[in-house]
């Protein structure tokens, strides 16, 4: 049972677990593993930045040039999709970090088509995710990304733009029914100026910033974005509404109102901590519950992510990390719109599922993945995708079955690679006559073939 419990945080705080860190890890304490998850975290080093650029294109270019840098900015992000992927994967890389960054990826949505900006905003969400929430909404709302994203560059005195001040409150921090129209106004007002520039970097234009008076939730001053943003936490709604999305995040996609709550209280009282908001969730006993594991979907970047952990896999060129992404329906830095993924249920169609269950035949096989079960897929990025050209590691695995007879493999691969228990092997499986190799390969590749491999 202990096993079931470790395994159970690493694939909610993390991506789960190399078979190597199986071996050393599965009778570990919850403590043990907290405190692991978290010191990766805590010691983990800074991304590189990005080269920096001045324009996607200038006058002087011809149509066909400005053209081809707009492509190959957009083939240098989807390189950073593919790199963060990898590194979600990477059983070197601190996985609690990687994991809370995907999560305020998707609470603060936004597009970025210039890599030097997406990487900055990257490094935002990487330095501010497990800190006090306050730190991590400033940096977000200097963040050129959402800047430029939310149309924030043309919020001026003289005709403010309201995109970031409604999304501000509707999705990132109180939630609706708890403004008002006149509120959206006045916070529009204060973060007026707040721009950046073609490095990619914040820059706060004092000419175009709105100095006069304002009324903002039944306060008066002349406020600025930095005052907009101390008044929407003084409001313990803002703090329940955060504490609920966490909470159907890591815990469960049903919330339960009175845990919520009581965690709240207590984010609201930490001064808004997410590191021990989170440690207090995966400390709690019912965070252990039977109808907690294995019952939410992994979204397509955990369960490609979860793939690279598990098979050690090399070798997967950038188009197919993000087309593949595409296909299942979770592009890094192309959220669906500002509201994010919706995530749950919405990952799941039947188009969507086939493919999922077919990406492990694709890998053991050297197969073609059938994409058109996605008649809405670009015929151009089907081709990119249909040989993953993927490298796997078995050895790994296979070391974590070294005492283990051959006719119990596949149960005891069970216990590694699912939450939930697993149905019958198919007959072939138990063949003592193959190899013992084959035994494991086709064991791991009817495993991952089942609806239970998509639930953590």
């Amino acid at each position: 049972m202990q096993t079931k419990l470790i395994q159970h945080i690493y694939n909610r705080a993390g991506f789960g677990l190399s078979p190597d860190e199986w071996n050393a890890r599965k009778q570990w304490s919850i403590d043990q593993a907290i405190d692991d998850l978290f010191s990766k975290a805590e010691n983990a080093t800074k991304l590189p930045d990005a080269e920096a650029i001045t324009a996607v294109g200038n006058s002087m270019m011809s149509g066909e040039e400005r053209a081809e840098r707009r492509r190959a900015e957009a083939r240098r992000v989807f390189q950073l999709g593919t790199d963060w992927t990898m590194r979600m994967g990477d059983p070197d890389a601190p996985a609690l970090l990687e994991r809370i960054t995907l999560f305020w990826h998707g609470h603060f949505a936004c597009e970025s088509k210039l890599s030097v900006i997406a990487t900055k905003q990257l490094q935002t969400l990487r330095q501010y995710g497990l800190g006090h929430f306050r730190d991590l909404l400033i940096g977000i709302s200097k963040d050129p990304a959402m800047i430029r994203y939310l149309n924030n560059q043309q919020n001026k005195k003289d005709s403010p733009n309201e995109n970031f001040a409604r999304e501000l409150m509707e999705l990132f921090t109180i939630g609706r029914g708890h403004y008002t129209e006149n509120d959206v106004k006045e916070a529009a007002r204060a973060f007026t100026g707040w721009s950046s520039n073609l490095r990619g970097e914040f820059v706060f234009r004092r000419r175009i910033h709105d100095y006069g008076p304002k009324e903002f939730m039944g306060r008066q001053g002349n406020f600025d974005g930095t005052d907009i943003i101390d008044i929407l936490l003084e409001r313990r709604e803002t703090a329940y509404f955060l504490t609920k999305k966490i909470y159907r995040y890591f815990v469960s996609d049903i919330p339960n109102e009175g845990r919520i709550r009581t965690l709240a209280t207590e984010f609201y009282r930490s001064d808004y901590h997410i590191g021990q908001l989170l440690r207090r969730i995966f400390r709690s006993d019912w965070f252990y519950d039977s109808e907690i594991i294995g019952q939410k979907i992994k979204s397509p970047v955990e369960l490609i992510a979860g793939l690279v952990r598990q098979l050690g896999l090399t070798g997967l060129d950038f188009r197919a990390v993000f087309g593949l992404q595409k296909a299942l329906g979770q592009q890094l830095f192309k959220p669906p719109n500002v509201a994010g993924w919706p995530g749950g249920k919405q990952w799941i169609d039947n188009a969507t599922l086939l493919l999922r269950l077919n990406i492990a035949t694709a890998i053991f096989r050297g197969a073609e993945l059938d994409f058109n079960l996605r008649p809405d897929l670009e015929q151009s990025q089907g081709r990119n995708l249909r040989g993953l050209q993927a490298q796997m590691v078995l050895a790994p695995i296979a070391r974590i079955l070294e005492d283990i007879p051959s006719e119990s493999v596949y149960e005891e691969l069970s216990q590694y690679l699912l939450s939930s228990p697993a149905p019958p092997p198919e007959s072939y499986l138990i063949d003592l006559s193959l190899s013992r190799e084959q035994i494991i390969s086709r064991s791991c590749l009817q495993l991952m073939s089942l609806p239970e491999y998509q639930m953590c």
